[in-house]
């Protein structure tokens, strides 16, 4: 078990590990509210997620994650510029309203008016483009919870996975009926076409600096 820490005045949570994503489960129950949350992340060292009154350490990505990550933003940054859209890494926080959940997406777009929590202008709320870089601990909750607090965003468009063991990204757009439809690339020679806001990823971009193992390849 980790040491405690304050997250507010009088509010103190205890930290285990075993929860995929990397993230840490609280021990012992004790509400935090949402304020004393972002009083305490406004200062924190490490990135927390949040929901329901508590709090969730997040580890960081593996060098693969963060090249694959890295390349994606890169590339969409470039397709980007001089439109009116704004790409963020991890580093942005994402307030899903409707649930209540606080998370870092791996990368988030938005486009026309940029809607924040507060003056702070740190915690986005309205993505139209959200895109998470799948590995062996984050994929069921990437696939399954996660995605259904996303769902709920009122401006999302389009989900993207993106696997770290092969070359293979998922794209779920939202549909008329508010159902999701599934696409998908897989190959170097293959690209996702995000028709949201126009942009397309070559997978042999988004994999550029990424050496697959034997085993790993068709997996």
């Amino acid at each position: 078990m980790r040491e405690p820490f304050e997250l507010a005045r009088n509010s103190v949570v205890y930290f285990e590990c075993s929860y995929p994503k990397g993230r840490m489960t609280a021990q012992r129950q004790t509400h935090v509210t949402e304020a004393g949350y972002l009083a305490f992340e406004r200062i924190s060292d490490t990135k927390h997620e949040y929901f329901a009154g508590t709090v969730y350490a997040m580890v960081g990505g593996s060098v693969r994650h963060n090249r694959i990550a890295g390349s994606a933003y890169a590339d969409l940054y470039a397709q980007l510029r001089g439109r009116d859209c704004n790409i963020y890494p991890s580093d942005m926080r994402v307030k899903v309203v409707q649930t209540g959940l606080y998370t870092y997406p791996d990368i988030s777009i938005v486009c026309g008016h940029e809607q924040f929590e507060d003056d702070k202008e740190d915690t986005l709320l309205n993505p139209v483009v959200i895109i998470e870089i799948l590995s062996p601990s984050t994929e069921k909750y990437d696939r399954g919870k996660k995605f259904q607090h996303y769902r709920s965003l009122f401006s999302l468009r389009e989900y993207i996975l993106i696997s770290q063991h092969e070359y293979h990204i998922e794209r779920f757009v939202r549909q008329a009926d508010n159902s999701w439809n599934l696409s998908e690339a897989t190959g170097p020679d293959e690209q996702i076409d995000l028709t949201t806001i126009q942009c397309v990823l070559a997978l042999k971009d988004v994999y550029e600096r990424v050496a697959f193992l034997p085993d790993e390849e068709g997996e």
